[in-house]
């Protein structure tokens, strides 16, 4: 039996802690947006609290709403194996799988989404519905007051077109829909505002915090990498999309003319993503007993700090993605003061300048090719790492995303356009 949805217990964060990487003048702004909403309800319901990006986005976002004046909390979807086995079918559909949602399949999700609606008891002035899992609450809560909006994670430019026909009545129950970019909204969603706000990542976390090299070689040693060697690493979920295999394969090229370079591959395993077990198996299996090859997860006590670690030892950092809503290790690698590799999709060519702060690629021996560049370059590399960790300070950093947040609430409280005005989507 469901429990319903759970809360998420938050850490404290403080807007002032931020200024001096987000400078003084955003957080005045931000400080004065919120003036006008000091108060208001605002619920975040995910499908999960850790493994991937939204989750990691919401510790730091959700908290920051509190500090600035909202009465902000977050809670999960309460779902069985069978639920979060239809949703990661529906997942990979959206981003160009074909699926054929079955009637059971339809069932499985809305009776979910029934049982968790049961256990909404309170209301909200403003609720956000991240990604497909809970999509149909609004239409489960019609009777609420307050404003629904859903955020879409995903890249929907190749979406399922049965699997997407499905999935927008339910979004287009909400006040306003949320996307990465204007590509990843589908021809004819009615809604009645569409707003556009990119991911961030939050430069104060445990992840991204400054570590020293004496620190971060000691992470590295624990899991037998050796520091003084060349490293090419990829932090991603073990999932089709993130082309795991792929990145061994390039990995493999450029080990001909760099013999001593390592790969280091670090996943999380997610409570939502039960095939990533599965993946990981197949991503094991075409490693072989390449002892130079080092496939990590959660299981294996790899955190926040470990990833910190990773990613600042590393020579190059790759995100060789065939689909990607948005690809948060992207800015992460860039924060790090590192190039970056990555796949010329979705939202990675957002946060990669090619050429300027790393290199965009579409197959396995462009990649190789651009690593075994950087790995030559070591001075051009740094340069391009640089600049690329500028470019994260201005555009992709939590305060500009809480700020985004604030400009839509008002928006929204403003008042929504009437239905015979709903903007429909023109691509």
């Amino acid at each position: 039996m469901l429990q319903g949805m759970r809360p998420v217990v938050l850490s404290h964060k403080s807007l002032d802690d931020y200024i001096p990487i987000a400078g003084e003048d955003q957080i005045t702004e931000i400080r004065t947006l919120v003036e006008p909403l000091k108060g208001a309800r605002v619920l975040h319901v995910s499908s999960t609290a850790f493994g991937g990006g939204v989750a990691e986005m919401l510790h730091t976002l959700v908290p920051l709403m509190v500090d600035a004046g909202l009465n902000a909390e977050w809670r999960i979807l309460a779902g069985a194996d069978e639920f979060f086995a239809v949703t990661k079918l529906m997942h990979n559909a959206l981003q160009g799988m074909e699926l054929k949602l079955t009637p059971d399949m339809r069932a499985t999700y809305l009776r979910t989404n029934i049982v968790n609606s049961t256990m909404l008891e309170e209301e909200y002035d403003f609720v956000v519905v991240h990604d497909p899992q809970p999509a149909p609450l609004r239409s489960l809560r019609r009777a609420d007051r307050g404003k629904w909006i859903w955020r879409c994670h995903i890249d929907l430019t190749d979406a399922d077109p049965d699997v997407w026909a499905f999935l927008k009545q339910y979004v287009e129950e909400y006040d306003a829909a949320i996307f990465t970019m204007p590509q990843y909204v589908k021809r004819g969603l009615k809604v009645r505002k569409l707003a556009f706000i990119t991911p961030a990542i939050d430069p104060l976390s445990p992840k991204n915090l400054l570590l020293s090299q004496r620190h971060a070689n000691d992470v590295l040693r624990l899991y037998n990498i050796d520091p003084r060697r060349p490293q090419m690493l990829q932090v991603s979920r073990f999932d089709p999309w993130k082309d795991p295999l792929g990145v061994i394969d390039a990995y493999r090229m450029v080990k001909k003319r760099v013999p001593e370079l390592q790969l280091v591959m670090v996943g999380s395993m997610a409570t939502d993503d039960p095939e990533g077990m599965e993946y990981y198996q197949r991503t094991r299996d075409h490693a072989g007993a390449d002892p130079d090859i080092h496939l990590l997860s959660n299981l294996d006590g790899v955190g926040n700090v470990e990833v910190n670690a990773f990613q600042r030892t590393a020579d190059v950092i790759v995100q060789k993605s065939l689909r990607e809503g948005f690809g948060l290790t992207v800015s992460e690698g860039l924060w790090k003061g590192k190039p970056v590799v990555g796949g010329k999709c979705g939202g990675i060519p957002l946060q990669i300048q090619d050429g300027e702060t790393g290199f965009l690629v579409e197959s396995i021996e462009e990649c190789a090719d651009r690593v075994l560049y950087l790995l030559q370059n070591p001075e051009r590399a740094r340069e391009m790492g640089l600049r690329g960790r500028e470019y994260v300070r201005q555009h992709f950093i939590c305060t500009v995303n809480l700020r985004s947040y604030l400009r839509l609430f008002q928006e929204l409280m403003a008042g929504a356009m009437p239905r015979a005005e709903q903007k429909v989507a023109a691509s």
